[in-house]
């Protein structure tokens, strides 16, 4: 186990892989998307495997323990873990895009304002770090990430989510949850990090633009 970040994780979870993610959420704390004990974080380990920040713990203070591994259903591995009541949304990015090794979600005052004033969607236009997602390599693009409400039932927003992603050509590795905060993956863990730094950036400026006109 790294000396610079003691604890006890399963024996599963590689240290490389729980070192990543306890550094992203000192990240994400440090900039203020992922307060008291929101949002959640995971890896993929294997096709059917997932290391995953456990329920109930803060973000900027993870150890190795705070960690815990569940199958692409959410089931955990050890019987005693608890996991995020959300893991199934991470459960589902991997299972529909086999590209994606992790997953990350915070809960953001942009992410969170904007989306309580959106309609359907959110619309970002114009900005350099639109080229964080795939397909864009210019700041002249309009994207339209997905919004869903916020209503718990992770079944069915899930269900609301495969039906977006399955008639969309390239859907956008993140969407937005109304009230509540962005989820966004990526190939590994620093582009997963790259993309959320973007969306954060760019939802920042939506809502300080918001406020000069």
């Amino acid at each position: 186990m790294s000396a610079a970040l003691p604890g006890f994780a399963p024996a599963s979870i590689p240290d490389s892989v729980g070192d990543a993610i306890i550094l992203v959420g000192r990240r994400m704390d440090a900039r203020g998307w992922v307060p008291a004990t929101s949002g959640n974080l995971s890896h993929r380990l294997s096709p059917g495997r997932i290391a995953i920040t456990r329920s109930g713990c803060h973000k900027g203070f993870l150890t190795p323990r705070d960690l815990m591994v569940v199958d692409t259903a959410g089931m955990p591995e050890d019987a005693g873990a608890r996991p995020s009541a959300e893991t199934g949304l991470h459960c589902g990015i991997y299972r529909r895009f086999p590209e994606a090794s992790a997953v990350l979600h915070g809960h953001s005052v942009a992410a969170t304002v904007l989306s309580r004033v959106a309609g359907d969607v959110l619309s970002l236009a114009g900005y350099e770090l639109l080229k964080a997602f795939p397909g864009l390599t210019s700041h002249d693009a309009a994207v339209a990430l997905p919004l869903l409400d916020n209503d718990q039932d992770i079944p069915r927003m899930q269900a609301a989510l495969d039906v977006i992603w399955a008639t969309c050509p390239q859907p956008l590795p993140g969407y937005v949850i109304r009230g509540h905060g962005v989820y966004v993956w990526g190939q590994d863990m620093p582009q997963a990090l790259m993309r959320l730094e973007a969306l954060e950036f760019m939802l920042e400026c939506e809502a300080l633009q918001r406020t000069l006109r």
